[in-house]
């Protein structure tokens, strides 16, 4: 049995009915072994927060990954969705195909989507309603003429020092990197600190609270854990019954099933900044 929240999609943050699921774990590539080297964290073009662009849609990118010799950058699988505002199930709502030409702020050239989890979970034939509801995680292959303008830090930040978490407790804080076109160009806006309301659904989403909360075009925003490991990707903004939370999707379960479901053998990067929680008020 599962608790379903009315919600809506508006822009680049998709706004679901939830349900739920069980926690998994993934390996990390560190960046000693990943390839090619990143370039510092001050001065990278490309890292996650940069904004991507997918047929018009604006979403926010969340981590980095690697399998060793191609590079990868994250995003929600809702930022290529073609059903409309209303369609948010990932297993019955309308998506770009893999292949679909993605632009990565920062990047000199388009990257390229290779994997969806909405696509494919359909291809699948899905039919786990808990999975179907947020497993929600696209990656895009950035051009190699990119690679070495990327780093894996998570900004102001740092990290993720792991790439999943075992997940979280009511009170824990979180954090987070958004940037959303609606800031315009604010980047003092884009770091957020904020508190868990706690998991549910088994650990496949987390219900949070930041300062600023996640806005339109904030989708696919990175969250670390309290402890600056990889928790997941935001997917959702509540209208009940905890107007203005944000639900994030458990990056873990989201890798996990990618590796399950012949998706790329990329893993999450580490950081190459360690992680401080105390950047910002509320810590």
């Amino acid at each position: 049995m599962f608790r379903s929240v009315k919600t809506l999609s508006v822009g680049g943050v998709a706004v679901a009915l939830m349900a739920a699921a069980a926690l998994s774990s993934v390996a990390v590539v560190s960046p000693a072994t990943a390839l090619p080297a990143w370039a510092p964290a001050a001065t990278a073009a490309i890292h996650p927060g940069v904004q991507t662009f997918t047929a018009g849609s604006q979403c926010t990118a969340n981590f980095v990954f690697s399998d060793g010799s191609a590079v990868y950058i994250g995003q929600a699988a809702h930022c290529s969705g073609t059903g409309g505002n209303t369609a948010t199930d990932g297993c019955t709502s309308g998506t770009l195909p893999v292949g679909t030409p993605v632009t990565v702020t920062g990047a000199s050239k388009p990257g390229t989507m290779v994997y969806n989890s909405w696509a494919t979970m359909q291809a699948n034939g899905e039919a786990d309603a808990d999975t179907c509801a947020y497993n929600d995680l696209a990656l895009i292959r950035l051009d190699p003429a990119d690679f070495d303008k990327v780093n894996p830090s998570i900004p102001v930040w740092g990290g993720p020092v792991a790439p999943s978490s075992p997940g979280t407790a009511v009170g824990d804080f979180v954090y987070s990197s958004g940037n959303s076109e609606l800031r315009l160009g604010l980047t003092q806006l884009s770091p957020k600190k904020g508190v868990s309301l706690g998991d549910s659904g088994g650990g496949w989403t987390h219900a949070v609270y930041t300062i600023t909360p996640g806005i339109p075009g904030d989708s696919g925003s990175a969250f670390l854990d309290a402890n600056g490991r990889a928790l997941g990707v935001l997917s959702t903004l509540s209208v009940a019954p905890t107007p203005l939370s944000n639900n994030v999707g458990d990056i873990g379960k989201e890798v996990a099933y990618m590796h399950a479901h012949g998706g790329p053998g990329a893993s999450l990067v580490a950081g190459t900044q360690g992680f401080n929680g105390n950047q910002l008020p509320l810590g």
